[in-house]
């Protein structure tokens, strides 16, 4: 598992208080029991803190599309930190 991966899996599991989750980078939110649009927002906010970065609305947005993944939002945080993982 990545670094990136092990950071986003730690912060998702700090969300939703379950330290069972397990992610890979084909996870999707709808594998998450609990995950709606609130948590998503709150997973956001918290992944916003850990790295430092700041999503726009339309990044925000873009990642409940179907198809996005963990390792969507792996990418796009990557991006945000200079292509550190």
């Amino acid at each position: 598992m990545s670094s990136l991966l092990e950071d986003v899996t730690a912060v998702i599991r700090d969300v939703f208080g379950d330290d069972e989750i397990t992610l890979t980078e084909t996870s999707t939110a709808d594998e998450v029991d609990g995950w709606d649009s609130l948590q998503h927002l709150n997973v956001i906010i918290a992944l916003e803190k850990r790295f430092g970065v700041r999503f726009s609305t339309a990044e925000i947005s873009d990642l409940k599309e179907e198809g996005k993944n963990i390792g969507s939002l792996i990418t796009l945080i990557a991006g945000k930190r200079g292509g550190a993982s």
